[in-house]
């Protein structure tokens, strides 16, 4: 049915209802007339509560499929770098293994139990030492990123992902920090608390970022959530492998 027809087709249920209306209810055309002015003066606020509405359910509407396009990026995100950069980054925090307990995301976990892990490392201090890590396998590994990188920085949807691009900045900023370093032979203390800071803000990030897509794989792609609790970062030797 065309637009014209539509419309012909509510005029004429329109009149039919008045005319039902007129004779059923013996009004008079004058009482009729009221009561026909009293819904025309209510008609802009009616359409004003429908826009309204229709506007929150198309903007929930596009929200959702930017989170679902959004999430698929960041799912290649940690299938590139993330999942190896976590490991990477283990040897240099200090008690990682209280942190990896607290971290250890399995199939039965519920929303309290990832509120609780974003808690934790919200109130955690984490405290990185890289003086006795091979810092040099790290360079080389984000190095080898960059491309993928930069591409994920100049997705313009990512914008909308405050939390997203921070954590591509920081880790961006870590790349670039050792790259400038030609070796990391005889660091200063300063030099060494610098590259300890670096680290510590793109784990931080990092962590937050994982707890969160772990949890939106387990509520709405519980198949792709199986692999990624056997490839869980967290453990130190992960296996692919059902038993």
């Amino acid at each position: 049915m065309n637009r014209k027809a539509m419309l012909a087709l509510l005029a004429a249920t329109s009149l039919l209802l008045y005319g039902l209306d007129y004779i059923l209810l013996n009004r008079n055309f004058k009482e009729l007339l009221v009561w026909l002015l009293g819904n025309l003066a209510f008609l802009p606020l009616y359409v004003i509560i429908v826009t309204m509405m229709l506007e929150q359910v198309i903007q929930e509407r596009e929200r959702q499929t930017l989170m679902r396009k959004l999430n698929m990026v960041i799912g290649v995100f940690f299938s590139e770098v993330g999942n190896h950069l976590l490991r990477e980054l283990s040897p240099y925090i200090v008690c990682c293994d209280r942190l990896r307990t607290n971290l250890l995301v399995n199939g039965s976990w519920n929303e309290e139990q990832f509120r609780n892990a974003h808690t934790f490392l919200d109130k955690s201090e984490i405290r990185v030492d890289c003086s006795c890590c091979d810092k040099n396998t790290l360079k080389k590994f984000l190095v080898g990123r960059r491309t993928f990188l930069v591409g994920l920085m100049e997705n313009q949807s990512l914008l909308e992902h405050e939390q997203f691009t921070d954590l591509l900045w920081a880790v961006f900023h870590l790349m670039e920090e050792l790259e400038a370093r030609k070796d990391f032979e005889n660091m200063s203390t300063a030099d060494t608390d610098h590259i300890n800071g670096d680290i510590k803000r793109a784990y931080g990030y990092l962590s937050h970022a994982w707890l969160s897509y772990m949890q939106h794989l387990k509520s709405d792609y519980p198949y792709l959530f199986s692999l990624a609790i056997r490839l869980n970062p967290m453990i130190e030797n992960p296996d692919p492998h059902l038993y």
